[in-house]
C-alpha cells in the first residue's frame, strides 16, 4: 500500500499518515517492529490509540537487531494503549525483557479461517506428488527452510525409522536452508526413498487435509501458524514442547517432543505412524479445539473486544 523500498524506508511516516488520513480510524494496529515505529508517530498525529502485536521472541539479534529491537520497544510502550502477543510464552519473554507494565500487555493468539473441503480426488492427487502410495503415512513440514526451524533434526529423525516404517515426509517451504537440505536429502539413500521437498506452496489448507500427521520441530516458536492450519485440518501433530507451540497442541490432539531430541522425534512419528486409530482421534480433537480456540471468526471477536476497552479508556488517546 505505502510502495516502500524496505521495511524501514522513513518514507513510510508520511506515506502512512497520507493513506490513513480519508479512513478516519478508531485505532490504528501495528505488526511487527518496524511498523510499530511508524505507528507511533501516526497514532499520535492522528489522535488514535495504537494497538500493536508482537509476533516473534527476539532473543537471538545482531547487535544492529538489538537497536532497532530496543528502538521500538521504547516507541511502543511510550504510545501504544495496548500491546498484544501471539502467545503467552511471547507474553512472558517480552515482560522480563523490555520490563513492560503488564496491565497493557494481553495474549490474543491468531487464527485462521477453515480450510475448504478437499475432494477425494485431489487428496489423492496431492499425496502422489508428495510421493505417498497407498498404505504410505504422509508427514508433512510446512514453514520457511531457515535455522531454528528444526529441519536438520527431522531430517535425522527419519533417517532413524525402520525400513517397514511406511512414512513419506513431505517438506513444503522454501528458505535460506533450502539448497543445503535439498543436498543432505540427495547424499542419503534412506533419504532419498522417504522425502520429499515440494518447495513454496499456496495450497496449505489442502494439502494438510491430504497429509496423515504434521511434524514441527522447531527449536523455538512463538506461535507457529502451520500448526493452527493442521487443527484447522484436522491432522494431529508431533511438536517440539517450546515457545508457544504447547498453548496449539495439547495431549489431546498430538504428540510433544523436546527441541532437538532426535530420538524423541523418530519414535514420536513412527508411534503415530502405527495407530491409525490414535491418528483419527487426535484428528478430531484437533478440529474440535480449531472451532473453539483458533478459528479466524474467534480471533476476530477477541480483537474487537480488545479494541472495545481500549477505546472505553480516555488516557488511550493520544493528547
Amino acid at each position: 500500500t505505502l510502495d516502500l523500498a524496505g521495511r524501514w524506508d522513513p518514507r513510510g511516516f508520511a506515506r502512512a499518515t497520507a493513506a490513513l488520513a480519508p479512513l478516519r480510524p478508531d485505532v490504528l494496529h501495528s505488526h511487527m517492529k518496524h511498523a510499530d515505529l511508524v505507528g507511533a508517530r501516526v497514532a499520535a498525529s492522528a489522535g488514535v490509540p495504537l494497538v500493536s502485536t508482537l509476533h516473534l521472541v527476539e532473543d537471538a539479534v545482531t547487535p544492529v537487531g538489538r537497536v532497532k529491537r530496543r528502538l521500538a520497544a521504547r516507541a511502543r510502550m511510550r504510545a501504544a494503549a495496548h500491546t498484544v502477543t501471539v502467545s503467552e510464552a511471547l507474553r512472558r519473554w517480552y515482560l522480563a525483557t523490555f520490563g513492560a507494565d503488564p496491565r497493557r500487555v494481553s495474549t490474543v493468539r491468531n487464527g485462521v479461517l477453515p480450510p475448504a473441503a478437499l475432494s477425494r480426488g485431489r487428496r489423492l492427487a496431492l499425496r502422489a506428488e508428495a510421493g505417498a502410495g497407498p498404505g504410505t503415512v504422509l508427514v508433512t513440514c510446512l514453514g520457511v527452510l531457515r535455522a531454528g526451524k528444526g529441519h536438520d533434526q527431522l531430517l535425522r529423525a527419519v533417517e532413524r525409522l525402520p525400513e517397514d516404517a511406511g512414512v513419506r515426509l513431505a517438506l513444503a517451504g522454501d528458505g535460506p536452508l533450502g539448497t543445503r537440505l535439498r543436498r543432505a536429502v540427495a547424499s542419503s539413500p534412506a533419504l532419498r526413498e522417504r522425502v520429499t521437498l515440494l518447495g513454496f506452496r499456496r495450497d496449505v489448507g489442502a494439502l494438510l487435509q491430504a497429509s496423515d500427521v504434521v511434524v514441527q520441530p522447531s527449536l523455538f516458536d512463538a506461535l507457529p501458524t502451520s500448526l493452527i492450519h493442521a487443527l484447522a485440518a484436522g491432522v494431529p501433530a508431533v511438536a517440539s514442547a517450546v515457545g508457544g507451540i504447547p498453548e496449539i497442541v495439547t495431549p489431546a490432539t498430538g504428540v510433544l517432543v523436546p527441541p532437538g531430541d532426535v530420538g524423541a522425534l523418530a519414535r514420536a512419528l513412527l508411534g503415530l505412524a502405527r495407530e491409525p486409530g490414535r491418528r483419527r482421534s487426535l484428528g478430531a480433537s484437533a478440529r474440535g479445539r480449531f472451532e473453539r480456540e483458533f478459528d479466524a471468526r474467534v480471533w476476530a471477536e477477541r480483537l474487537r473486544r480488545l479494541y472495545e476497552r481500549v477505546l472505553a479508556e480516555p488516557a488511550a488517546v493520544p493528547s
